[in-house]
C-alpha cells in the first residue's frame, strides 16, 4: 500500500486511539517486521496499518490534555537526535535563540554529507563532462552520470535515460509544455489541472492555452482540501490531451490519489504530468507504480542543492519528443543545413549543465534511502499528528487543509493577526515559519484566504521545537483574544 492511499479515520483525528495491545501489535508489525526501504503495508486481515497512530498516543499514564508533553515521539522510526547533528544550520542562532526551522516546504537544509560532496566535487574533480579525454573530465562524468543512476533508483524509473537534468520542477514543467506540448496541443484541446496546484503548475499551461487557444480546465476540491474525484471524472472527456497536478499540495498539504487519478487520465487518452516537488521529502515514490507520463521534482525540496532537479518521463514519450532549447551537448551532428540530435536524455540538456550540483543532489539522496523513506513518512506522519493536535488547542486558530491524507504541511491563520505579524513574531522566538500566498492564490481564495502562516515539518523536527511554536502562538492569543482581522 502506498503512502498516498492511507487515510486517518475520523475517530483517529478525534483521539479516539485502539487500546494499548491493539497499539502495541500494529507498532511491532511496522518497526520489527518491516525492513528500511520496504514498502508500508496492511495487517495480516488487510486492514490498513496506520504507522503514525502509536506516536499520536502520549506516554503510559500521562493525560493527553497534559502540559509535559514529550519532547520526542515514542517508538520513532528514526533517532532524530542523531540525524540533527548531520545538518551543521540547525546549531545556529537567531535573535539569540536556537534556530527552529520549520519552513521545509520552501526549502530544506543540507545535511553534512551533501556539503562536503560539493566541497570535494570542486577540490577533486572540476571540469566540464562528456567532452573531453583527460582525467578531471572523466572523474566529473562519472559523478554526473552517477547521480543520474542515483536518480533512477530513487523514482524506480526503468532506465537513467528516463531522468532528464533540469534547475528545478518550475523548469522541468516548462520543458513539458515548450516540447510535447506544443507539438500534441491544439485549439480547442483541454489541459486539465487541479485547484491545488502551485503556480509553477499553473502558469506554464495557461500560457501555452491562451497562446495556441486550447482550454485549461479545474479539479476542484472539497471543504477539507481533498480533491473531487467525481468532479474530475466529469471534466475528462474527448479532448483532453494533459492532466497536470501535484501530489502532495504546497500550501495545504493534501496527499492526492496519483494512481487513481493517472488511471483516469490514460482511460481518456490523455497524458500525466505529476509535479513531485512536495512529495520526494516525504514519502517513497515510484514512477512505474503511479504511472505518470512525467514526473518533476526539485533538489533543494529533498535535501539537495538548489539551482537542480530532475524530469523522468517515459522513455517513448522522451524519445518522439523534440528539445525545446538548443545548443552545445545535446547535439549529434551541426551543419548549416541540418541538424541531427542526441538521443533522451542529452538532447534536453543543452549547454553546461549545473554538474556539482547534480551530484550533491545524489548525495542527498544516498542519504535519505539510508535512512529509509518509509521510517522518514512514519515519523514525519507522527509529528504532524502531534503538531495537529497541539495546533487545534489555540483559541481562534483555524487550520487551512484538514484532508484525512497529507503531508507535513500545518496552514492556518489566527484571529486578531495578520499572518506576517505571526511570521515575524515567531522569527523573534528563532522560529522560520513561511507566510502569504506560497504561490498558490487559487486554492488559498478557495478558502477566502489571501495568505496563511505555513509551517511545514521534516525528519529533523522534534516535538519539542512544536511545542515552542504553540506556546508563542497561545502567547498571541492571549494578548488580543477577542479580536479579529
Amino acid at each position: 500500500m502506498s503512502t498516498s492511499e492511507l487515510t486517518i479515520p475520523d475517530s483517529l483525528a478525534a483521539l479516539g486511539l485502539p487500546e494499548e495491545t491493539e497499539l502495541a501489535r500494529l507498532a511491532s508489525r511496522f518497526y520489527s517486521a518491516t525492513p528500511a526501504g520496504s514498502a508500508l503495508t496492511g495487517t495480516a486481515d488487510n486492514a490498513p496499518a496506520y504507522y503514525f497512530m502509536e506516536h499520536a498516543r502520549p506516554p503510559a499514564g500521562q493525560d493527553i490534555s497534559s502540559p509535559q508533553l514529550p519532547a520526542v515521539l515514542p517508538h520513532a522510526p528514526i533517532d532524530v537526535h542523531s540525524v540533527r547533528r548531520d545538518f551543521p544550520i540547525l546549531q545556529e542562532r537567531v535573535n539569540g535563540r536556537p534556530l527552529v526551522w520549520l519552513d521545509n516546504a520552501a526549502t530544506t537544509h543540507k545535511p553534512r554529507a551533501v556539503i562536503e560532496r560539493l566541497s570535494h566535487f570542486y577540490a577533486h574533480e572540476n571540469s566540464n563532462i562528456h567532452r573531453a579525454a583527460h582525467e578531471l573530465a572523466a572523474r566529473a562524468t562519472d559523478a554526473y552520470e552517477g547521480a543520474r543512476d542515483k536518480v533512477r533508483g530513487f523514482l524506480n524509473a526503468s532506465s537513467t535515460d528516463e531522468i532528464v537534468f533540469v534547475r528545478g520542477a518550475t523548469e522541468a514543467i516548462n520543458l513539458v509544455a515548450q516540447s510535447w506540448g506544443r507539438q500534441h496541443i491544439r485549439a480547442g484541446d483541454e489541459i486539465i489541472v487541479s485547484h491545488l496546484e502551485h503556480h509553477a503548475n499553473i502558469v506554464p499551461w495557461k500560457h501555452l492555452a491562451d497562446e495556441i487557444g486550447a482550454v485549461l480546465k479545474v479539479i476542484p476540491v472539497d471543504d477539507d482540501g481533498q480533491v473531487r474525484l467525481d468532479e474530475y471524472g466529469d471534466l475528462l472527456g474527448p479532448k483532453t490531451r494533459l492532466v497536470a497536478f501535484t501530489q502532495v499540495s504546497n500550501a495545504l498539504g493534501t496527499i492526492t490519489p496519483v494512481r487513481e487519478m493517472a488511471a483516469m487520465a490514460h482511460a481518456a487518452g490523455a497524458k500525466v504530468l505529476v509535479d513531485g516537488a512536495q512529495a520526494v521529502s516525504h514519502m517513497p515514490v515510484d514512477v512505474q507504480a503511479l504511472d505518470a507520463d512525467w514526473y518533476v521534482f526539485s533538489g533543494h525540496k529533498v535535501f539537495g542543492p538548489t539551482g537542480i532537479g530532475v524530469l523522468y518521463g517515459k522513455q517513448e514519450l522522451l524519445d518522439a519528443t523534440q528539445p525545446w532549447q538548443g545548443g552545445g551537448n545535446m547535439i549529434e551532428d551541426v551543419t548549416f543545413e541540418h541538424i541531427r540530435y542526441q538521443g533522451a536524455p542529452a538532447k534536453f540538456e543543452a549547454g553546461t549543465g549545473n554538474i556539482a550540483d547534480a551530484v550533491g543532489l545524489g548525495a542527498a539522496l544516498d542519504y535519505v534511502t539510508a535512512l529509509g523513506m518509509p521510517n522518514i513518512a512514519a515519523y514525519e506522519h507522527g509529528l504532524l499528528e502531534y503538531a495537529t493536535r497541539q495546533l487545534r488547542e489555540i483559541p481562534g486558530l483555524r487550520l487551512i487543509g484538514t484532508a484525512p491524507d497529507k503531508a507535513s504541511v500545518l496552514s492556518f491563520v489566527l484571529d486578531g493577526y495578520q499572518t506576517g505579524e505571526v511570521g515575524q513574531a515567531l522569527n523573534q522566538e528563532g522560529i522560520a515559519v513561511r507566510t502569504g500566498h506560497h504561490c498558490a492564490q487559487p486554492i488559498l481564495r478557495r478558502f477566502g484566504l489571501e495568505a496563511t502562516v505555513r509551517p511545514s515539518l521534516a525528519f529533523y523536527n522534534t516535538c519539542a521545537e512544536v511545542d515552542q511554536l504553540a506556546s508563542v502562538l497561545q502567547r498571541l492569543r492571549a494578548a488580543r483574544p477577542h479580536r479579529t482581522v
